[in-house]
């Protein structure tokens, strides 16, 4: 192992004295060579199944296109914790990287969705570490690398030993834990790789592809009517050639398709299923179904949107965004703060990466809670008397909410009397109701705008007209 991973002491040694060993054993020695060697079978057969399977081929591509098109920041954290409080780093090396990992081979969006299709396929995705040849702790670039080209090499002491890169020719280049990143979806059989969607519905993968090769193949080399030609007797060899070649001739092909045929001396044994019993399309409905389930993921976010209008399309929207590729984000987002910011040493101290919400606002739902949240104050404030200040902070709403009096319904007049009969103002009858206060909310202004749930104005009282000062 020393000759293969060559200069993995110096920096496995220098980790060693940071973390603590594994308190268990993951992978026996024996087996540490093997494991090493084989690495993940199959890998490659799940990254082709994309080019193959149309449906598959459309939710790896919407999974990865919408987690590649969110933006990102860098930030210092703020000390309260909140991440209203933080500050927006714009100058850092590790988001010139992230931004840009391979110049100019990898932009930033490509290099995400790139990794991300690995995930998606097979459960995991790899970074590769570009350092610097002469300040080796200089971190330069970030390469996407094939899952099924790496190999992990376990250790009983410290989990793991180091990688190793399988070129195209079959090189082995060793690479050390702090120039390799590994994200993946945790294998409950193997605490080393990955497993992914792909690997749960390979026979139902297997059914679509075939199904689809099948109707190719029918119309490109099916002998119509097909079926058996039986003769009573043996053929001789010109005789045999004779009739597949008239055969050939006269039905193979899409423009030869269901002509009658004419045998001579022999017999015609029809077959005993069509395409009709194959219920091909059937088939590969089935399977559409079974694919979007393995990846959680319905019909309207690969373009089936016959029963889609605009509010379900909306709410559609929130629910792609907050379901499918929140989770996938965070689970970058990981990797970026948990091993990538790390390689900077003392610069990358109290900063975090952090991506830009991808969920869109629903405006149904912020109408919703915004009524219900008026509705609330205005019970709590207005009719149950409770105290201004602390009945806003509860439903977090802001203090300058303005509380406008409503008139009171006007007291009957005495009959017989006639409107400003008599000297003085009017005065309420006795028992009549008085001003009150009610909560409104303002329309909303175009050019000044709102924040959420907020109203402008101040709060103003109402005298009782019958007291004096």
């Amino acid at each position: 192992m020393d000759s293969l991973l060559g200069g993995f002491g110096t920096g496995v040694g220098r980790l060693g004295r940071i973390f603590a060993k594994a308190p268990v054993s993951y992978a026996p020695r024996a087996t540490q060579w093997l494991t090493a060697m084989l690495g993940a079978g199959g890998q490659e057969g799940q990254m082709r199944a994309m080019g193959s399977v149309g449906t598959l081929f459309a939710i790896v591509t919407r999974l990865a296109n919408s987690t590649a098109a969110v933006d990102w920041k860098l930030w210092r954290k703020a000390p309260s914790g909140k991440d209203d409080d933080r500050v927006e780093i714009t100058s850092h090396l590790a988001l010139d990287i992230w931004n840009n990992p391979v110049k100019p081979f990898f932009p930033g969006q490509l290099f995400r969705e790139t990794f991300q299709q690995h995930l998606e396929l097979v459960g995991e995705a790899w970074w590769v570490v570009s350092r610097s040849e002469i300040v080796r702790s200089i971190p330069l670039e970030l390469w996407p690398v094939r899952p099924d080209r790496m190999r992990v090499v376990p250790s009983p002491e410290k989990y793991i030993q180091g990688y190793i890169y399988v070129g195209p020719n079959g090189e082995q280049v060793p690479l050390e834990l702090d120039e390799v990143i590994q994200l993946r979806m945790p294998n409950p059989l193997d605490p080393y790789r990955g497993m992914g969607p792909v690997q749960s519905i390979l026979v139902d993968l297997d059914s679509t592809r075939y199904s689809a090769e099948w109707n190719r193949n029918f119309f490109l080399n099916s002998a119509e009517p097909g079926g058996i030609i039986e003769y009573p007797t043996e053929l001789s060899e010109s005789q045999w050639e004779k009739t597949v070649k008239r055969w050939r001739e006269q039905h193979q092909g899409v423009s030869n398709a269901h002509r009658v045929a004419v045998i001579e001396k022999g017999k015609w044994v029809e077959r005993q299923f069509n395409m009709r019993d194959m219920q091909f399309a059937e088939l590969r409905g089935v399977s559409r179904e079974v694919i979007r389930e393995a990846y959680g993921i319905p019909k309207f976010a690969v373009g089936d949107v016959d029963d889609v209008n605009r509010a379900t399309a909306d709410a559609a929207a929130v629910w792609f965004g907050r379901q499918l590729t929140v989770p996938r984000l965070e689970r970058i987002k990981g990797a970026l703060n948990g091993r990538f910011l790390p390689l900077f040493g003392a610069t990358s101290a109290n900063l975090e990466f952090d991506y830009e919400n991808p969920v869109p606002e629903d405006e149904e739902a912020e109408r919703n809670e915004r009524d219900s949240k008026a509705t609330a104050a205005k019970t709590y404030i207005v009719d149950c008397g409770f105290e201004h200040k602390p009945v806003l902070e509860y439903l977090e709403l802001p203090a300058d909410w303005e509380l406008k009096p409503t008139p009171a319904p006007a007291a009957p007049m005495p009959p017989g009397s006639a409107a400003g009969e008599g000297t003085g103002s009017a005065q309420p009858a006795p028992g009549a109701p008085t001003a009150r206060l009610e909560l409104v909310m303002l329309p909303f202004d175009q050019e000044a705008g709102w924040e959420p749930f907020a109203t402008r104005g101040r709060k103003r009282r109402t005298e009782n007209p019958g007291r004096t000062s």
